[in-house]
């Protein structure tokens, strides 16, 4: 983290972007532009005006947005729910649907669903998310209907149900307005399977790897020999041993999300960080573009360690 807002701060400060001018406006006087100069400390070091700068994020404070006039960390609690319910949805498909293709498919290798799986895989990280996500916009809501446009809700549904956790869904089901849940859901089912293809991908490839690993051990031909069923070894012996890696790679994936889905944001026009970081950086108000970098490297960060304690449950050579 540590290295991370080093990296951060230097870069906002090297960007050919005046701060300063960003505040006062072009059309400020010369007294008008040092007092500004002053007051944000830029007359200072830059090692100094870093440990300005880790301080106050030590505090929760990342400054105020140039674009919104609010603090930059209102701005981000009160986006962030959106990309984490994004994520967590296609978190959730990418996981129901990639581990058990990852695990047929390394059973069953050489076959039609072993060749089906990868090649479903290799689309998954081919294909461009937003010519899937514009595509997929044109057939199921503009010619179909069959799912909701952009946005979160209709319009008409806005600032009806109470916020408690800034996830849609949750909140319409807390309030039991099980309408707009239902048009919550039309919204992002299809920002979510885009977003569940992709880690679909990356699950059942990393899946159907680990399982080829472990179905070559020694204990599982010993397990055979023993009378086991084929699938009492497959799910019992090698699943089971593949856990703590999945861990990880759900982890990643989830992470991955949380930070990856700019451009579903941007097509389907989520109002997440995603979105809320490339408006900030075009703009240049780079104190939201910090803050919103710091956020997404302390939120890999909390994961892996999360992922590791989770080890402990999974395996207990950890302990």
């Amino acid at each position: 983290m540590l290295g991370l807002l080093f990296v951060t701060f230097f870069i906002g400060r090297v960007m050919p972007v005046d701060p300063v001018l960003s505040i006062v406006g072009e059309r400020a006087t010369k007294e008008i532009y040092e007092a500004a100069y002053l007051e944000l400390g830029l007359d200072k070091p830059l090692f100094v005006q870093f440990f300005y700068y880790l301080r106050d994020v030590v505090q929760g404070d990342f400054g105020t947005s140039l674009r919104t006039g609010f603090p930059v960390s209102g701005d981000i609690i009160r986006v962030f729910p959106a990309t984490m319910e994004l994520a967590t949805l296609g978190t959730l498909i990418g996981v129901f649907i990639g581990v058990p293709l990852g695990v047929v498919a390394a059973v069953r290798r050489g076959t039609w669903i072993d060749q089906f799986a990868r090649v479903a895989a290799l689309i998954g990280y081919s294909m461009p998310i937003f010519w899937l996500g514009l595509i997929g916009l044109l057939v199921l809501y503009g010619i179909l209907g069959w799912v909701g446009g952009p946005g979160r809700l209709d319009i008409y549904y806005e600032d009806i149900v109470p916020t408690v956790t800034g996830m849609i869904l949750v909140d319409s089901a807390l309030d039991g307005n099980w309408e707009i849940f239902r048009n919550a859901l039309s919204h992002i089912i299809l920002p979510a399977s885009l977003l569940g293809y992709y880690s679909l991908a990356y699950i059942s490839r990393m899946t159907r790897s680990f399982m080829l690993e472990q179905l070559s051990a020694e204990y599982v031909i010993t397990a055979r020999v023993k009378g086991l069923s084929e699938r009492e070894v497959i799910w019992k012996h090698v699943f089971s041993n593949i856990k703590v890696q999945l861990i990880t790679v759900i982890a990643l994936s989830y992470a991955g999300l949380l930070e990856g889905s700019v451009l579903t944001e941007i097509i389907f026009a989520w109002p997440g960080i995603g979105s809320y970081i490339t408006t900030s950086l075009l703009s240049a108000d780079m104190n939201a573009v910090m803050g919103g970098t710091v956020v997404v490297g302390l939120v890999f960060v909390c994961l892996n360690i999360f992922s590791d304690l989770l080890y402990k449950f999974f395996d207990p050579r950890a302990k």
